[in-house]
C-alpha cells in the first residue's frame, strides 16, 4: 500500500466514519496540534535518552505514556459522533488519564524547590525543549477550546491538556535540577 492516497489533494480529509471535511476545520486543526505536540514529546524523549537514561528513566517512561495518551486524544477528536455513539470503538480520553498526570505532577513537584520567582524557559537544552512542548500544549488547548465552542467534544480532553502543560512545566524544572542547572529567573527591565 502506498503512503499517499491522493484523497486529500483538494484540501479535504476524512474523519472516523468517513465524513469528509476541509483540512481547515477546527477539528482537523485541533488534532493536527495534538500530533505536533506528540512529535515534540518524542523529540524530548530522544534528547533525554542522549543525556543520561538512568537519570531520566522515570520521566522518559512518563513521556512515552503521554505520547500514547495523545494518540488516544487525537483519535477521540477525529470521531465526530461523541457522545452519541462509539460504533468504531475509539478509545476515549478519561478522568483516570488526568488523575495520573496529577499524581506525577505532585511527585515531581516534591523534588524541586518551591518557586519564588518567575521562570524563563531555559537552563538546559532538555529543559528548554520541555518548555517548547509546554507552549505547544497551551496552543493546542486554545485550539481545542475554540473547537468545543462550535462542536461537541469529550470534555476530558481539555482537562487533560490543561494538566499536561502543568506537568511539562514541572518536568522542565525537574530536568534542570537533576542536571544541576539553575532555573532561569525573569528580571524586569529597568524603566527608562
Amino acid at each position: 500500500m502506498k503512503i499517499y492516497t491522493k484523497t486529500g489533494d483538494k484540501g479535504e480529509t476524512g474523519l472516523i466514519g468517513g465524513k469528509r471535511i476541509p483540512k481547515s476545520d477546527p477539528r482537523i486543526i485541533s488534532y493536527g496540534l495534538i500530533d505536533e505536540l506528540n512529535s515534540n514529546v518524542g523529540l524530548t524523549i530522544s534528547l533525554l535518552n542522549l543525556k543520561n537514561n538512568n537519570l531520566f528513566s522515570d520521566l522518559i517512561d512518563l513521556l512515552i505514556k503521554i505520547q500514547n495518551d495523545l494518540f488516544t486524544i487525537g483519535s477521540d477528536l477525529a470521531d465526530p459522533t461523541y457522545p452519541i455513539e462509539n460504533k468504531y470503538k475509539i478509545p476515549r480520553t478519561d478522568e483516570k488519564m488526568v488523575l495520573y498526570l496529577e499524581s506525577e505532577i505532585d511527585k515531581f513537584d516534591k523534588e524541586v524547590v518551591p518557586i519564588t520567582f518567575f521562570i524563563l524557559p531555559g537552563g538546559s537544552i532538555e529543559s528548554s525543549i520541555l518548555h517548547v512542548s509546554r507552549s505547544i500544549a497551551r496552543r493546542t488547548e486554545t485550539a481545542v477550546t475554540a473547537l468545543s465552542k462550535s462542536q461537541t467534544i469529550n470534555p476530558a480532553i481539555l482537562i487533560y491538556l490543561n494538566r499536561l502543560s502543568d506537568l511539562l512545566f514541572v518536568a522542565a524544572r525537574l530536568v534542570n535540577k537533576r542536571i544541576g542547572v539553575e532555573d532561569v529567573a525573569w528580571k524586569s527591565s529597568p524603566r527608562h
